[in-house]
């Protein structure tokens, strides 16, 4: 058998840079990759690594004119081309090129640019790494290939994940979404660890549950503690910060949450003494106050009256303010100082408008305040709270205190036996009229018994009147109710009606920052601002009410006394179902109202055969089924980013579909009204 012939490469020459064109028989023509100036600046830093493949220029004769094109290293071209026109390379620079004078110019572009193959990023992250290592810095090795600092210490990132992990990357097990959530963390065990778990699921992995797993226990630098505090005042206490070098963190994950919970408590104590130097008899400082913390107590509302030296102080700003604005009207775009000075005149005419409502020292002498932590991080003070011990004796009954009574004489003797039972078969008008002495003084009050029997007939009549009246019998119901839950007056009325709106035994996690809460403090603040500080100008307040107002009131009141906790000391089985029935006639649906399934909320607290039961009923057999032999921390996370936007609910969220009775024969009914109306 012949021997294979042996093949001979095509020669290579350097060749003076003026002597090269750019041939038309490149195939790349779409612009991609590091740009023309980027590849320049690399030539001059390492010079030219690969050399341009050049055919020969013939003349007419087919002669060699001593030109050379090129159709394969366009962009190596361009950039040497941009070094002349910079004047950093002599245009007789010699150039290493390979001469081909066999085939076709395209074909040897189309070769060039298909059969090489891109760099593996794993290669790429472990060369930034070695380099590192040979003492290169980060901004160095960033100017050496053209990418900015950041990006050379996300590589270096990457290149510290578990080699463990990298060898699973490099075989195309692991997306480098997913190598990027590993690299959060720099403990290989845990890495190692949640892989497992993952890798196992169903669905893979999302590089969020990935972090969520590697940074359990640790505190995200935008929760509100960490806001409260600020992650500078976390690290000068020694805190340390796990940092996402890849996505916005919002300032990372704080790993020491037992010393922040401290300095959360350290400004509390802080804040809550600076209140007691108000002169506030209480001051109540928790991070997040309890769902109907302020039940029961009365709000003093202080006076937001501006002194004279404030008003003069507002009207100088606010003078200031127009001025300005009358120099500067018609202008597109304001001057640096201008705009600065806008700014400060307006944060401060704000803080006029925000100021906090002044308390006399009677007021601040029986009342306390609540100092906690708001969701977005910031401090919140509500002044002015009285507890119902702390509340002053009204001075109607101090004057019924210290009067004599009209009554108060030598005791009776007792009736005989005889008197008693002609009392039990009810007297006379007449035998009482004979028993009475004739009494030459003036009009004396009406005798007691005499008094109950004319407001009995009162009372039976006006409860009639109330009934026809279907306007003053709401109001009276709303003026009942606005009573106790907005003045702690629940006497002041004649209405025989219990209105209660107490906080709940048993507080869930979030439920005083849960949108349904805020949404009805805000509304409550809103009435509160609206209505007469004192009940006895509550009447023709509601009076004066629209309609509208008196049933959006109205509502509000309601839906203050509802009350369907289930508890396991108070079992109310009618009381729930008819909650189940108002969820019905609303509409109530928990999970438009903002309630999800979370690790917190619901899938960290119950076993796994409900977790799985969960996913099933959201997401079907099929993807219940790789959860199932995960741990209980992951098969939490897994489910909750299953389940999110699902709308799925557990059974005690549900709104029940009640059926509703069939309408009975209305002739009853109409045979009623017919004899009233008669």
């Amino acid at each position: 058998m012949a021997a294979s012939p042996k093949i001979v490469l095509s020669r290579s020459q350097d060749i003076p840079f003026n002597k090269l064109t750019l041939s038309q028989a490149n195939v790349r023509r779409v612009k991609a990759g590091v740009s023309v100036e980027a590849l320049a600046e690399s030539i001059v830093r390492h010079s030219l690594l690969q050399s341009l493949t050049v055919r020969p220029v013939l003349d007419a004769d087919g002669q060699e004119t001593g030109l050379f094109e090129v159709p394969v290293g366009g962009r190596r071209f361009r950039a040497l081309e941009l070094l002349v026109a910079q004047k950093r390379m002599n245009k007789t620079a010699p150039v290493p090129c390979i001469i081909r004078t066999d085939g076709i110019a395209e074909e040897d572009s189309l070769a060039e640019n298909t059969d090489r193959e891109a760099l593996h990023p794993l290669d790429q992250f472990r060369a930034f790494q070695t380099l590192r290592e040979k003492g290169r810095g980060e901004e160095e090795i960033a100017a050496a290939f053209a990418v900015t600092a950041a990006v050379v210490r996300q590589r270096l990132k990457l290149a510290a994940v578990s080699p463990r992990l990298l060898e699973i990357y490099a075989e195309g097990a692991m997306t480098l979404d997913q190598l990027m959530g590993f690299a959060i963390s720099d403990d290989h065990a845990r890495q190692e660890q949640v892989w497992e778990s993952v890798s196992r699921s169903w669905t893979p992995a999302s590089p969020a549950q990935i972090k969520r797993l590697l940074t359990e226990g640790a505190v995200h630098a935008g929760n509100k503690r960490a806001v409260f505090v600020g992650v500078a005042a976390y690290e000068a206490a020694g805190g340390a910060v796990l940092r996402d070098l890849f996505e916005q963190d919002g300032g990372g994950w704080l790993q020491d949450p037992a010393l922040l919970d401290r300095l959360v408590a350290d400004r509390l104590a802080q804040e809550a003494a600076a209140l007691h130097a108000e002169g506030w008899k209480w001051v109540e400082a928790v991070e997040t106050l309890p769902y109907g913390y302020r039940s029961g107590l009365r709000l003093i509302q202080g006076s937001t009256t501006l002194t004279e030296d404030e008003q003069a102080a507002l009207a100088a700003l606010q003078a200031e303010y127009d001025a300005l604005s009358e120099e500067h009207d018609g202008l597109d775009d304001l001057p640096d100082e201008v705009d600065a000075k806008f700014a400060e005149l307006e944060e401060a005419l704000a803080a006029f408008e925000t100021k906090p409502p002044r308390f006399t020292p009677e007021e601040t002498a029986i009342a306390g305040a609540f100092l906690s932590v708001a969701p977005n991080g910031q401090l919140q003070v509500e002044r002015g709270y009285v507890r119902p011990e702390d509340e002053p004796p009204a001075p109607a009954e101090e004057a019924e205190a210290d009067a004599p009574t009209e009554t108060a004489q030598a005791p009776a003797p007792l009736p005989t036996r005889a008197a008693a039972a002609a009392t039990h078969a009810g007297p006379s008008v007449s035998a009482e009229l004979a028993d009475l002495p004739e009494e030459d003084e003036g009009i004396k009050p009406l005798p007691d018994r005499l008094l109950t029997e004319l407001t009995a007939h009162r009372t039976l009549a006006l409860r009639n009147a109330l009934a026809d009246d279907w306007d003053t019998a709401h109001l009276a119901v709303l003026h009942a109710m606005c009573l106790p839950l907005f003045y702690r007056a629940a006497g002041d009325t004649c209405l025989e009606i219990t209105v209660r709106s107490s906080g709940f035994a048993a507080q869930a996690p979030g439920l005083n920052d849960s949108a349904a809460a805020r949404a009805l403090d805000a509304r409550h603040e809103a009435w509160a601002q609206q209505l007469p500080e004192t009940a006895e100008h509550l009447w023709p307040a509601l009076q004066a009410l629209d309609h509208d107002s008196r049933h959006a009131l109205f509502a509000h009141c309601a839906g203050l006394t509802v009350n369907a906790v289930m508890t396991p000391y108070d079992r109310r089985p009618r009381a729930l179902a008819h909650a189940d029935v108002l969820a019905g006639a609303t509409g109530l649906d928990m999970a438009a109202a903002g309630w999800t399934p979370t690790v917190d909320t619901y899938l960290g607290r119950v076993t796994k055969a409900r977790i799985l039961e969960a996913v099933r009923e959201a997401r079907g057999d099929a993807a219940a089924a790789p959860l199932a032999g995960l741990k209980k921390p992951e098969m939490a996370e897994a489910a909750a980013q299953l389940l999110a936007g699902t709308g799925w609910l557990p059974e005690a969220l549900r709104t029940p579909v009640i059926t509703a009775p069939a309408p009975e024969d209305s002739a009853p009914a109409e045979a009623a009204m017919e004899m009233v109306a008669a």
